[in-house]
């Protein structure tokens, strides 16, 4: 899926003006097969207005403190191929790093799929079928329009279904006592 982006700025007079509409690939991994990300926008810092629209300074995936993200990923349906020449873990977890850098630091090798991050993600289905389990093994089926609040909490997602699923996200960076 390609996402359109289109983003509105303000000119030299002050007024409300369009400064972008282009489209974004996913980004992709050789590590998640299937997966796609859309990094759409955010932000380290407190945004400051007027300004011309420019994305903001935003390198790692997870934002911190009082920073920002929104975007979107898709889960593969269950079954969905691994490739069948084998996987040189090292250069799979850079080129996963290098593609979404910080991302890789919160997963958990011996729990695919765990994570914990500093942040609380507002999440919203928008197509497929999805579960989020939580580290106690409690597991809820979410579906379009169904949204989450994940309060820094390790989960993980997974598709059980026959059709990709997508889910919109925002996050905000959080203080958590795990990573102080």
């Amino acid at each position: 899926m390609n996402v359109r982006r289109v983003v509105t700025g303000h000119n030299a007079q002050g007024h409300a003006v369009f400064v972008n509409d282009d489209l974004l690939p996913p980004v992709t991994a050789g590590l998640l097969p299937g997966v796609e990300f859309h990094r759409v926008w955010g932000a380290d810092a407190t945004q400051q207005f007027p300004n011309a629209g420019a994305l903001p300074a935003a390198p790692f995936y997870f934002p911190p403190i009082g920073g920002f993200r929104f975007g979107l990923f898709t889960l593969p349906p269950a079954g969905t191929a691994l490739p069948n020449e084998p996987l040189d873990a090292a250069a799979a977890l850079k080129e996963l790093d290098d593609k979404l850098p910080g991302l890789v630091q919160y997963l958990e090798p011996d729990a695919p799929g765990m994570h914990t991050t500093p942040t609380v993600d507002i999440d919203l289905v928008l197509s497929g079928e999805v579960v989020l389990e939580l580290d106690n093994g409690a597991t809820t089926t979410l579906r379009p329009g169904d949204s989450v609040v994940q309060n820094g909490t390790r989960h993980r997602w997974r598709n059980e279904g026959t059709r990709a699923a997508t889910i919109a996200f925002f996050i905000c960076g959080a203080d958590h006592a795990r990573f102080r």
